[in-house]
């Protein structure tokens, strides 16, 4: 009988690292598509850290500023070049890279509070390395 419930708590346990190990792994994906479209606007992540280095468009921006408003510009939306003057695409470009930093800044917030969670589950279940049931 205790042999059956402890095999069932193992079971349990091992879902639950399932669940949070699936839920780390979506996350991490997430984030590596939210990364590679943010190349595409240069950002620019440090190594090993969550911290970003905004270079958002900024020679390209640079480039773009002083520039008559009125001057048409060519941009790439979805791998279609599109016709547009300064005054359009420069708000847009700040936008975009704006609002691709909050996202990787959440998703990263996101990321180390589910870790913390899971290891603080693996402490309280004395749980080390992988879990397994073989």
């Amino acid at each position: 009988m205790t042999q059956q419930v402890s095999q069932k708590k193992q079971q349990e346990l091992q879902q639950q690292y399932e669940i949070y190990k699936n839920g780390l792994q979506q996350i991490a994906s997430k984030i590596g598509d939210v990364e590679t479209e943010a190349e595409e606007h240069s950002f620019k992540l440090t190594a090993g850290k969550a911290t970003l280095t905004a270079l958002v468009h900024r020679l390209v921006l640079d480039t773009l500023e002083p520039l008559p408003v009125d001057r048409k510009c060519f941009r790439m939306i979805n791998g279609v070049l599109v016709e547009r003057t300064v005054k359009d695409v420069v708000p847009a470009l700040k936008t975009n890279s704006e609002g691709l930093k909050k996202v990787l800044e959440e998703l990263m917030k996101q990321y180390r509070t589910k870790q913390g969670e899971m290891e603080t589950w693996k402490k309280k279940h004395n749980i080390q390395g992988k879990l397994s049931l073989f």
